[in-house]
């Protein structure tokens, strides 16, 4: 909110939450009844009523693929403006972005009925379009210059245009006319932008065209201007110099965000010449972005979709998803030929992409995602094909000079490929190790193992042993099978389960069975192993996450959940190539090799990552 909010600055239907939609609802149904029950001919009914809902769809899906290719770019561009992060705070603060949406549909559908002219519009006319367009490049920018400018006053920005400042960092859907503002400025600004719309329909010019068009460029150029990289090309402006005025571009604006008081044009920098509010280096850091910066990095985390829907919590995909540790979305059904058309293209996708770039200190990481669900993994013939891609892919990442890359897998198949590697491939299992063992509550005697046998599940095992824990299994195959790993002293801790009564159970997904976990003692620890969780099935048990640990505030642009993880909370995969890179470890993690555990422990403490705080199931 702003930092003094004003009259009118919650949205009326804040309240009812992600309902909020609802209150469309009634119009949308009388356009289509009024429509359907017209007793015009089909082709001389009128359109304009019930083209209302199409277009506010259009508006959220042009602002979702701006979102979108903003994200991708800034994870993976070198023409970034500015180079900073954004953080959860700035997104929960942006998240509402679709309430214009929902309040253009309440101006719009009322006043096609009031507004004399306004309805049984023709589909185009182009004298109108003309017209929209030359008041928007007059009075509209001119008005909006001023009243932007009014805005900076300490009074009103204090109450209404501060919170549009807060996001010094700027996203599509920070800006002017999409998102982020007060209700009391967006008032302002729809009137504002209804001039443009308003006078064609009262001259007898308007269309259905003219108004798509207009609310979509001003949309396109909203967006444009908040992106946070340089993508205007420098050959537009030598071949048409005069758009220098009439056209501003996302340093331009990005310059407004960070100096305040300059650059208060709308869309066109004219206004700020005219009235001496350009910033001086305005051409400069259009140049150095368009130029771009090296696009260094020190750590790789490999990953990848898990299930069909997951794609949408993926950082570049759908902001709030993303905000949230992942859960299946009952809506989601909506998309599923996106859902599909996505399922479709990664099988014939032959690259990985990247959805995430982090900063701690002085170390720069990234997340690159192979494009593979989870199932594809189990298919035989798709093996090869996934293999190939991670060599890519660490391949590239030597290339562009990491010290370090961590895997969803052992990684040894790379390493017999590719022995003179100067990157460290980590598949963080030394700290996954750590992690688990370091949840086992004090004091426990004995813990139950319902896991498959695993590089993790023996070093877990051992470790316990060798601390006189008992470890009770279910299959006398794993005992034999652990008796073979560990050395004959420790044979006495190992013992087949004839109970369920121990009160820490190390368990993973699609072994343990929710009746195996009706039948755990109540207070009972799941603590998984694996990198999926459990289905939950009591609330007088305590759950666990997978392994992992929470960052340190010093590992910066952080705004997306790792999958199901709480916030700023990584996998313990994902932190150890990160401790690896920190302490410029020389030797590989993978295959059966482990690292000394409490040495990496020590490390990730040492660099401020911490367990998360356990609460009881709910």
């Amino acid at each position: 909110m702003a930092s003094k909010p004003g009259p009118l600055s919650e949205w009326p239907w804040k309240g009812l939450g992600n309902y909020k939609y609802i209150v469309l609802a009634p119009w949308v149904a009388h356009s289509v009844y009024s429509y359907v029950t017209s007793k015009d001919e089909i082709w001389e009914r009128d359109l304009t009523s019930l083209l209302v809902f199409p277009y506010l769809l259009w508006r959220w899906i042009h602002g979702q693929i701006w979102i979108t290719l903003a994200r991708f770019q800034t994870a993976r561009s070198k023409h970034r403006i500015l180079d900073k992060g954004i953080e959860f705070e700035q997104v929960d603060r942006e998240r509402n972005w679709d309430d214009l949406i929902i309040l253009n549909g309440l101006i719009f559908y009322p006043m096609i009925n009031i507004l004399p002219g306004a309805s049984n519009l023709p589909i185009w006319r182009t004298d109108g379009v003309v017209i929209s367009f030359l008041i928007h490049a007059g009075p509209t920018e001119f008005l909006y210059y001023w009243l932007h400018k009014a805005l900076h006053h300490h009074y009103l920005y204090s109450r209404y245009h501060s919170h549009h400042h807060s996001s010094i960092v700027t996203e599509p859907i920070t800006c002017t006319y999409a998102v982020v503002h007060p209700f009391a400025e967006h008032i302002m600004y729809f009137i504002l932008f209804g001039i443009p719309m308003a006078v064609p329909v009262l001259t007898g010019t308007g269309s259905i065209a003219a108004m798509l068009l207009y609310i979509t460029y001003v949309d396109f150029m909203n967006n444009l201007g908040h992106c946070n990289f340089e993508l205007v090309p420098k050959w537009v402006f030598d071949v048409f110099p005069v758009l220098k005025y009439i056209m501003y571009t996302p340093s331009f604006h990005s310059l407004h965000h960070t100096q305040f008081r300059t650059n208060l044009s709308l869309f066109m920098p004219l206004y700020d010449y005219m009235y001496g509010t350009m910033d001086v280096s305005s051409d400069k850091l259009y140049e150095t972005s368009l130029k771009g910066r090296e696009n260094k990095v020190d750590v790789v985390h490999l990953t990848h979709p898990t299930t069909l829907e997951s794609i949408y919590h993926l950082r570049p995909a759908i902001a709030s998803l993303a905000s949230s540790p992942y859960a299946p979305k009952w809506y989601l059904w909506v998309f599923w030929p996106i859902t599909y058309g996505c399922m479709l293209l990664s099988w014939i996708w032959d690259t990985t992409f990247t959805v995430e770039r982090h900063l701690f200190d002085d170390l720069k990481m990234q997340t690159w995602a192979v494009p593979r669900y989870s199932f594809q993994y189990f298919l035989p013939w798709q093996k090869d094909k996934i293999n190939n891609l991670i060599e890519k892919a660490i391949v590239t990442a030597e290339e562009a000079g990491a010290k370090g890359e961590e895997l969803n897998g052992n990684g040894e198949l790379y390493l017999q490929k590719k022995p003179k590697l100067n990157i460290r491939i980590v598949d963080g299992s030394s700290l996954a190790v750590a992690v688990i063992l370091n949840s086992i509550p004090q004091g426990t005697k004995e813990v139950l193992l319902r896991t498959n046998l695993s590089k993790v599940v023996y070093a877990v095992t051992e470790k316990l042993c060798q601390k006189g824990v008992k470890v009770a299994v279910v299959s006398s195959n794993d005992l034999k099978n652990l008796k073979l790993r560990l050395s004959t002293e420790l044979w006495s801790n190992l013992i087949l389960a004839t109970t369920r009564n121990q009160k820490v159970w190390l368990v993973e997904a699609g072994v343990l069975t929710e009746d195996e976990q009706k039948q755990a003692p109540e207070g009972t620890h799941f603590i998984p192993v694996s990198q999926f969780p459990v289905k939950r099935a009591r609330k007088d048990c305590v759950y666990y996450t997978t392994p992992a640990l929470v960052i340190p505030k010093a590992l910066e642009n952080v705004h997306a959940c790792e999958n199901w993880l709480p916030r700023r909370v990584m996998s313990a995969m994902h932190v150890a190539g990160v401790v690896h890179a920190l302490e410029g470890w020389d030797s590989h993690e993978c295959g059966d090799k482990l690292l000394d555990v409490e040495k990496v422990w020590s490390a990730a403490v040492r660099h401020g990552f911490r367990l998360p705080v356990v609460v009881r199931s709910s």
